[in-house]
């Protein structure tokens, strides 16, 4: 069975991410959900498949990714190339304050690119972000969407926030200071950064 090759290494409410260890590459298949009508479901997920590839394919112009990306809406997939790497949020605190600091300004560069260019993650945290040969890759657009409005890139930005606050609460205030001054040199940045602030004052006032 061509399938006995492939190792489910992950499942999330949307999807399951297999790994094909032959060909090293990772499959996201998109999962039926049995309270959606069936017609309706494959509709759902043809369409956010075919979203999220269009999403990859315009951020592999951007910023480090995984390649080789592609799209099957027939079988509700997208295929890339397996990243043999970390997670960064399981290896960031390992690292020097220094080299910390520097993965924050690469990633602040990172998602200057991506905003510049209308693109919002959606989920932008250190579990999203695999460490490979010194480099930071973006994984999981699978909420991601275009826009240029200034709330959704300061959205983007405060998962970010509250990611690194979260996980790597140590440094944190240091490591976002660095992404800050990273992504100053977007366009737009001193409006999307004063948005910023608008947004965790309304996360404030829902406590």
């Amino acid at each position: 069975m061509a399938n006995q090759k492939l190792k489910q290494i992950q499942q999330g409410a949307e999807a399951i991410i297999l790994l094909d260890s032959e060909k090293d590459k990772i499959i996201k298949k998109r999962i039926k959900k049995s309270y959606r009508i069936s017609s309706l479901d494959k509709r759902i997920r043809k369409r956010r498949t075919k979203r999220e590839a269009k999403m990859l394919k315009k951020a592999a112009k951007l910023i480090p990714i995984p390649e080789n990306i592609e799209e099957s809406e027939r079988k509700k997939t997208i295929t890339m190339d397996f990243l043999n790497g970390s997670k960064l949020s399981e290896k960031l605190d390992n690292f020097s304050l220094k080299k910390q600091k520097e993965i924050m300004n690469e990633i602040g560069k990172s998602i200057s690119r991506l905003h510049n260019s209308g693109l919002i993650h959606g989920d932008l945290t250190t579990s999203n972000m695999i460490f490979q040969n010194g480099e930071v890759f973006f994984i999981d657009f699978g909420l991601g969407f275009h826009s240029n409005r200034f709330e959704d890139k300061a959205v983007d930005i405060h998962v970010l926030k509250e990611a690194l606050e979260a996980k790597h609460f140590k440094n944190w205030k240091v490591l976002f200071n660095e992404f800050e001054k990273a992504y100053e040199n977007s366009k737009h940045d001193s409006k999307v950064l004063k948005r910023l602030k608008k947004v965790e004052k309304r996360g404030r006032y829902k406590h």
